[in-house]
């Protein structure tokens, strides 16, 4: 008879507008079906996320994860005079108490600051309680919390946050990066450090640090029902190929001034409108620039349901990001998502881990280049037949089903060398 087994994920689960959240869940309904019998996601409470200023999507929107999935938020340890931490208390006491029981444990953080942190205390605690748990981390490193993180520690010469900061990366039995360009930037960080503070965390992040990319489930994306489409176009008072769609996190890095000052000058606006789905801390200025624009239309309460509706309409995607000192877009989940929907074509740049997104399937213009980007929507409205469209399409759907969810999970936790098979091997 089988062990029982368990995954805790420790992240920004939903509500959070974040494509990692969307990982974390999608890895847990892998997980079920791969022999795990008890998945968590550990993530928190929902007033410090609102506290955060965190995009959140719409509660009474989020679609129910399946049975044997439990979402725990703990609440805080301490009082008032323990800010912060009192959430990371919460964290890492619960993870303590689940790594108390006899159940093999894999525990996975994802986004690194605090996440990782949570995991090694708990595990370090646990172990020097002589409480003996049966468990393998894994830190998976999604991107924005090397180019946020370290990028910034460097940058201010805060050299000490970086180097905590790789030896507990460095603490965890598997290392994962989202995409190539994470992993160059982790390496690439590694060795800035080495250089000026005579550390030795680059050739361990060199050998160790694996690619693993997004999990999507493809499923929820593939051959929407035309009639659902059109109702949905219907309520939102839209129309199949009228409009060119960004659906995203509403900020600067995402290009999202780019293209409101490029729909602008777009021949294209004659015909389509430009709907920008999303909330984000750029939202209400974005708003107050396009006030007098009747052809530029704001959702702010696009549920997981009526976003693939929303791509598979559209003339066009648009995800014209751009490096940023605090961001880079280290994949672009949401592009495989368009990809995966069908409809008009994705336009983008070539920033970060995009190209590993989008492979040759997408319309590339040069980050920051307005007048590049209403040229591109121009050519994708105006110019592309419907062969042509129809031949980018399918394309780009053979691309993205790379990323489905299931051979992404098998990567890292196959059957065979998955870390709870060999915990229960080696018992």
């Amino acid at each position: 008879m089988s062990l029982p087994r368990r995954l805790v994920i420790i992240v920004r689960a939903d509500p959070v507008i974040c494509g990692h959240s969307g990982e974390a869940r999608n890895l847990a309904e892998v997980a079920l079906t791969r022999g795990f019998d008890d998945v968590r996601l550990l993530t928190w409470p929902m007033p410090a996320l609102e506290a955060a200023g965190l995009p959140l999507k719409p509660l009474d929107g989020l679609l129910p994860y399946s049975p044997g999935i439990t979402v725990e938020r703990p609440e805080p340890v301490g009082d008032y005079r323990v800010p912060d931490g009192r959430y990371l208390a919460g964290l890492t006491g619960r993870l303590v108490e689940l790594l108390s029981e006899p159940v093999p444990t894999v525990c996975l953080s994802m986004y690194l600051v605090p996440h990782m942190n949570v995991v090694i205390d708990a595990v370090t605690a646990a172990r020097a309680a002589g409480l003996r748990p049966q468990v393998r981390t894994m830190a998976k490193a999604v991107g924005s919390d090397v180019t946020n993180v370290i990028r910034n520690a460097l940058r201010d010469n805060h050299f000490g946050a970086a180097i905590a900061l790789f030896t507990t990366f460095l603490a965890n039995d598997e290392l994962i990066a989202v995409s190539e360009y994470t992993r160059d930037e982790i390496v690439a960080c590694a060795e800035e450090v080495d250089r000026v503070v005579g550390t030795s965390f680059a050739g361990p992040c060199r050998s160790r640090v694996v690619i693993g990319y997004p999990p999507i489930d493809t499923s929820a994306y593939l051959d929407p029902a035309p009639e659902a489409v059109e109702a949905a176009l219907a309520r939102r008072g839209l129309e199949r190929d009228g409009y060119v769609l960004f659906l995203s996190r509403v900020a600067r890095a995402k290009g999202v001034y780019d293209l409101v000052t490029a729909f602008g000058q777009a021949r294209c606006r004659e015909q389509v409108k430009l709907v920008i789905a999303g909330t984000g801390p750029a939202l209400e200025h974005i708003q107050a620039m396009a006030l007098e624009d009747e052809r530029i239309v704001f959702l702010t309460d696009v549920d997981d349901e009526e976003k693939p509706l929303l791509m598979n309409g559209c003339a066009a995607y648009t995800l014209p990001t751009k490096p940023e000192p605090d961001f880079v877009e280290t994949f672009g989940i949401a592009l495989v998502e368009k990809m995966l929907s069908g409809g008009g074509p994705v336009i983008t740049t070539l920033t970060g881990g995009t190209g590993e997104a989008v492979g040759d399937t997408a319309i590339v213009v040069e980050a920051g280049s307005v007048t590049a980007l209403a040229e591109a929507m121009d050519h994708a409205v105006l110019e592309l037949s419907t062969d042509e469209r129809r031949r980018m399409a399918q394309r780009a759907r053979e691309y993205a089903l790379a990323f489905d969810r299931e051979p992404v999970f098998d990567a890292h936790f196959g059957p065979q060398d998955s870390p709870v098979a060999q915990m229960q091997n080696a018992q």
